[in-house]
């Protein structure tokens, strides 16, 4: 039977979006597809039937499948198909994920699962905002109970004009990059890059956004009115309000004298476990089934009780006020050999990240359904169990570390010079020593610190800093520099990096059903203070950039050469341009438009390199004088070899300074001679003169000369042309001498 096809259209930023449901994917619970231009994504969403048992969170799963037919493309990867994810489609279920969870609730046990295909790439409509909007919408519709919808949008700055939704030319004039997505009400998700935009431009941009996303709300809610299955009923695991005001009244004496007392993470920890351990011992002594609903009574009373002594007293787990900073040192050098090094910690989150300088060719090339095709700056963040004192296996990067490290790129791409300027590619690794809280931005600050260890010329520093927040109802508390605890227990994680112009990057993650733009303001002054306090930190560290690189760091210097001689220099098979590289110890890239970059670790060897370079690109010119070799001889002359590849002729009576009767008289196939370049045709045949730099004539004056020569009698014997006298006879040892090719 023909499915009943529906679809729905809003306007946003003046470009029609469609949403569309009933043909696709039918024993989903959800299924929609949207489009923008030809930009298509489908999303399907499904909820087991029953809960997962002993499980003590919420199993939400969200998954991005970039599919390459999307752009009709044949993926690279060796099995032409799709591998792991990319660091693109990592991202992208990221952004998908964080503005859905918060509005399920957390005391569900059934599994939920999101997927989200991209069905059709045009290169000119991103696929993230749409991926988030297909996701809400086939919850919507479906039988899952959940508290959306959600709309998201892009926000570009172009002009000093915000739009919405714009198209992968227009973000490359746009100062801003900004993804966010919220209810009707709030804002639940910022994702942020930013050309140091200042905090008013933003609030600016978060309520334009904000108003933006509307259409899309509800649009959503009418396809839920006449499409919509009903929500399934679905168990929920809540602890028993009464057992959690029982375990609060026996623990909240004691909890509170361990938060009083003098305490690092480990410590107040083990105390905390240690109380609860003692609880569900004597509680469920007799019971042992209510062991698992006493520890949940305890994280309830516990959470209960922070976040009343934050709200109340103003005093957070480790005594701060709730602008204060934890104390800040670092140093940089760390590494002798990385080619810069920068150790930054705050309390006791420590981030040293090292950095690393390649050619352009290193640049690392992207797979993705995006018109970007590499990227010189690379960022990379690792987080070992070691850093919060637990032992795991190592699986490889995470969601989360993968997620890290892209905003801390985020943050200081808009201060990397240019390539024009530092030819080089940056690969930064934050390596994450101790954490408690704020590891992403520290690795911004210390990732600032390598640069300027390396002697990166950025445009200014950059720091970062994680904002926190208790809100309950109407009363709520802004948190500078939140710790782990902060960050579990709280209801924001609002991270924000910039100079001391303005803001770089920006992400927001919440756990409650959103923040009003005054909460998000609030936060960003309040960042802004913390932010100038660390860049003033991280000066003192290191006042600038090194005005050299380190001794071991490549030295790449730009040589251009002519496009028509890139064949030449890399040679047949790249035997030239291999050849050249061992033998001066190089490293040797060459771009499209004939920039060849030339890296080296000593001066010698880059100086060799650009020599050999310029002499094997090098176009040969009128009045130069070469010295090359004889690679066939006539009747008439004799052809030299004056650069790689380039032969002239000299005429036989431009070969001496008298009158010549046999070519082989005065050279030989394989002789070195001395010419001089006097004339190239219209066809592009070089003639020599050896007799030109015999006489030290000028190329017009042995061109006459050759003219004559050819023409009438030869100069030589008596006849020696105008200059007069004779040098009398002239052995072929004197070419020997050498002229420089610059001469």
């Amino acid at each position: 039977m023909q499915p009943t096809v529906k679809q729905y259209t809003a306007i946003v930023g003046g470009h029609t979006i469609t949403f569309e449901t009933g043909k696709l994917a039918g024993q989903a619970g959800g299924a929609v597809t949207v489009c923008l231009g030809d930009a298509m994504v489908f999303a399907a969403s499904t909820m087991s039937s029953n809960p997962r048992e002993g499980q003590d969170f919420f199993p939400l799963t969200v998954d991005y499948e970039e599919r390459m037919y999307a752009g009709g493309r044949i993926p690279g990867s060796f099995f032409r198909r799709e591998g792991r994810p990319s660091e693109d489609a990592i991202l992208i279920a990221r952004l998908i994920d964080r503005p859905l969870r918060p509005l399920f609730e957390k005391s569900m046990r059934n599994d939920v699962q999101v997927i989200v295909y991209s069905f059709s790439a045009d290169l000119e409509n991103p696929l993230d905002i749409l991926a988030v909007n297909a996701a809400s919408a086939a919850l919507m519709i479906s039988d899952i109970p959940w508290g959306g919808p959600v709309g998201a949008v892009r926000v570009g700055l172009i002009d000093g004009n915000f739009i919405a939704n714009p198209t992968f030319s227009e973000l490359g004039n746009s100062a801003l990059d900004l993804r966010m997505a919220g209810t009707r009400e709030a804002i639940l998700m910022v994702e942020c890059g930013a050309q140091e935009i200042s905090e008013d431009v933003m609030v600016k941009a978060l309520e334009f956004g904000h108003n933006a996303l509307q259409p899309i709300i509800d649009l959503q809610e009418t396809m839920a009115a006449e499409v919509g299955k009903a929500k399934r009923e679905v168990p929920i695991f809540k602890v028993d309000p009464a057992l959690v005001e029982q375990v609060y009244q026996r623990v909240a004496g004691q909890i509170v004298a361990h938060l009083d007392a003098p305490h690092s993470k480990s410590e107040l920890n083990d105390a905390i476990d240690q109380v609860k351990d003692n609880l569900v011992e004597e509680m469920a002594a007799d019971d042992p089934e209510l062991a698992t609903s006493v520890k949940e009574a305890f994280e309830e009373a516990y959470r209960t009780i922070i976040r009343d002594r934050i709200l109340n007293q103003g005093i957070r787990p480790d005594g701060r006020k709730t602008t204060e900073i934890r104390p800040i040192w670092g140093e940089v050098g760390v590494s002798p050999r990385a080619h810069g090094s920068g150790l930054f910690t705050r309390g006791e989150t420590q981030v040293l990240t090292l950095a690393t300088l390649g050619t352009p060719k290193e640049a690392q090339e992207l797979d993705t359904l995006t018109p970007t095709e590499s990227k010189r700056y690379i960022h990379h963040y690792n987080f070992p169990p070691f850093s919060t004192g637990e032992v795991k296996p190592l699986r490889g990067s995470s969601r989360r570390e993968t997620g890290h490290g892209a905003l801390a790129e985020r943050a200081l791409v808009p201060v990397i010079p240019p390539e024009s300027e530092f030819p080089y590619t940056l690969r930064l690794v934050s390596e994450v020593l101790s954490s408690n809280g704020s590891s992403s931005m520290a690795s911004v600050c210390g990732s600032t610190l390598a640069l300027m260890d390396t002697g990166v010329p950025i445009k200014a520093p950059v720091a970062g800093v994680a904002m926190g927040l208790i809100k309950e109802g109407e009363r709520y508390s802004i948190l500078t520099d939140i710790q782990g605890a902060e960050d579990h227990l709280g209801d924001m994680d609002f991270k924000v990096a910039g100079t001391d112009k303005g803001i770089t990057a920006l992400q927001m993650d919440i756990k409650i059903k959103g923040l009003t733009s005054q909460i998000l303001s609030e936060a960003l002054a309040q960042a802004r203070t913390g932010r100038l306090f660390i860049l003033d930190k991280i000066i003192e560290i290191i006042p600038a950039p090194r005005p050299d690189l380190k001794p071991h760091a490549p030295r790449i210097t730009i040589v251009k050469v002519p496009v028509d001689k890139i064949g030449a220099l890399i040679g047949p098979g790249g035997k030239n341009i291999r050849t050249l590289q061992e033998e001066t110890n190089t490293r040797i890239d060459i771009a499209d438009d004939g920039s060849v970059f030339i890296a080296a670790t000593n001066g010698e060897n880059e100086a060799m390199a650009r020599e050999r370079i310029l002499s094997m690109t090098e176009t040969a010119q009128i009045g130069r004088i070469y010295t090359g070799r004889v690679v066939r001889t006539t009747d008439f002359g004799a052809f030299v070899e004056i650069l790689p590849n380039i032969d002239g002729m000299v005429h036989i009576s431009q070969l001496d300074t008298e009158r010549v009767n046999r070519v082989e008289d005065v050279v030989q196939v394989g002789d070195e001679v001395t010419v001089m370049v006097i004339d190239i045709d219209d066809a592009g045949k070089i003639r020599l003169s050896r007799q030109a730099v015999l006489e030290g004539w000028t190329a017009e004056e042995a061109k006459d000369r050759d003219s004559r020569g050819r023409s009438g009698p030869r100069p030589g014997g008596g006849n020696r042309g105008d200059r007069g006298g004779g040098r009398g006879g002239h052995s072929r040892s004197g070419d020997s001498r050498r002229f420089n090719d610059r001469h």
